[in-house]
């Protein structure tokens, strides 16, 4: 099974769906967490209505730092912003292959609450491809 570390900046959105994902969709072959760099302390709630939405199980997740992992092994590591790619990352120990995904933040997304949804949908389903193209 391989261990993948997934980073954004607030851990509020694109991570914390990105590891649901790949938990969800490689269900035995991977154990994905999510952290941030800058934790912003809560998960966007439409974070979890997407997912939900598209069946695939939240967890309980919580927005947390990057530092609560930093002397745990992971096989990869990847970020979901650029933000979070160009900021300098903790060590992990052992090695790890690095990936970036660049995806919109969608909790920058404005509008009705039908613009909002769409924003969340379209970024769950960039993460998606991303997953399935390269991960499984």
């Amino acid at each position: 099974m391989k261990n993948v570390l997934v980073l954004c900046t607030g851990n509020s959105c694109r991570s914390i769906m990105a590891a649901a994902l790949i938990n969800h969709l490689g269900q035995g072959k991977f154990s994905a967490v999510s952290a941030g760099s800058f934790p912003v302390g809560y998960v966007h709630p439409q974070s979890i209505e997407t997912l939900e939405r598209h069946g695939v199980n939240a967890g309980e997740p919580r927005s947390k730092s990057w530092d609560e992992f930093e002397n745990r092994n992971f096989d990869q590591v990847i970020t979901v912003c650029d933000q979070a790619a160009s900021e300098s990352c903790p060590v992990f120990l052992g090695q790890c292959e690095k990936i970036h995904w660049s995806i919109p933040d969608p909790a920058k997304a404005d509008g009705t609450n039908e613009e909002i949804e769409k924003a969340f949908d379209d970024v769950f389903q960039m993460i998606r491809n991303r997953i399935e193209e390269e991960l499984l």
